[in-house]
């Protein structure tokens, strides 16, 4: 990546003040800038580092008062968050604009494969696959018979999606996630466990990310479901015919059982477990290691604890625990002095 700060500054919207050649060749923080990098000012405990980083081009608010000399050139947005994250997205995008079909990878007749696909090397793909545009396949995935993968999808190294998956547009699943594994479902049948078959599928609609080692399990029958804009972090297993609402996001380590029906919007911390066939309501806020054993019905509301309770009877909970100790000597004390 080699810009200068005028070519920067057209793709944010911003203002150069400096020398708008300054020639800028990787990212940094602030604090840790180099010659040659660009770097972004907004929270003010950072503000120290602008008068002695290394940097040749800094984004900052347009409401940025400089009380010291500046080396650096100063770009100016109404927002250097959001200018600075526009910058990394280009950034992946250029990292991430890989075309090609590799010779090392499997791709059967039956596969039909969009324009522009990127297909790494020793990628297997099943029979009756569709690729959409855009696509990038990075090394070792594997991809299974009947399943679909929507336009501008990119699945990093060694994920694998089992059969009869449908996979939208705009998503991304990094390493080593697992979509399509079979639910965990047994009857016990003279004192052993049998199997069910797990015939259903996973449909994950458009503009879902899911981070590394994330499983999705078939539904027994019928579909197990991610709605659009769903965010899932690393290391989230989502169980048999869950559906997960619009533009809600599961932070790492959290597992949901079979049949639960998550709502829109809501925002569920690491290590929260919930148990199966529950309803969890729209707006939803789950703090981390939450237990969640029945339906959450009032929508908006935020629970903590084991079992999950409003928060704020959670903390008045959590004060009485900590006194237990000196409440039981208190009766203990007074028990002998009856």
């Amino acid at each position: 990546m080699k810009f200068n700060a005028i070519q920067v500054a057209g793709m944010i919207g911003g203002t150069v003040e400096g020398d708008p050649q300054a020639t800028i060749t990787m990212l940094s923080k602030i604090e840790e800038g180099e010659a040659g990098s660009l770097s972004f000012l907004s929270n003010p405990l950072y503000t120290q580092y602008i008068y002695t980083t290394r940097a040749s081009v800094v984004i900052v608010n347009k409401t940025f008062v400089a009380e010291h000399p500046v080396g650096a050139t100063l770009i100016r947005v109404e927002s250097a968050d959001i200018a600075f994250a526009r910058l990394l997205e280009v950034y992946n995008q250029i990292k991430n604009d890989k075309k090609g079909i590799s010779p090392l990878s499997s791709i059967p007749a039956s596969v039909s494969m969009g324009e522009n696909a990127y297909v790494g090397e020793f990628v297997a793909l099943g029979d009756q696959v569709v690729i959409g545009d855009n696509v990038k396949i990075y090394p070792q995935v594997y991809i299974g018979d009947n399943t679909t993968i929507g336009d501008n999808t990119i699945l990093f190294p060694g994920v694998k999606i089992y059969s009869d998956n449908k996979i939208g547009k705009n998503c991304i699943l990094h390493a080593g996630t697992v979509v399509g594994s079979d639910g965990f479902r047994f009857n016990q049948q003279d004192g052993k466990n049998i199997k069910v078959p797990q015939i259903g599928n996973v449909v994950i609609e458009d503009d879902v990310e899911m981070g590394a080692n994330c499983t999705i399990d078939r539904a027994t029958f019928g579909s197990t479901i991610l709605r659009a804009g769903v965010k899932l972090d690393n290391l989230v297993h989502v169980a048999h015919n869950v559906e997960i609402g619009e533009n809600t996001v599961i932070a790492a380590g959290t597992g949901v059982a079979g049949s639960v029906k998550i709502g829109k919007n809501c925002m569920i911390s690491g290590h929260v477990s919930m148990t199966g066939h529950i309803t969890i309501a729209d707006g939803t806020i789950l703090g981390g290691a939450t237990g969640v054993s029945k339906s959450l019905t009032k929508p908006g509301q935020a629970y903590l604890g084991i079992p999950a309770m409003e928060v704020e009877k959670y903390r008045r909970s959590i004060v009485l625990f900590r006194n237990l100790p000196a409440l039981a000597e208190r009766i203990t004390r007074l028990e002998k002095e009856r």
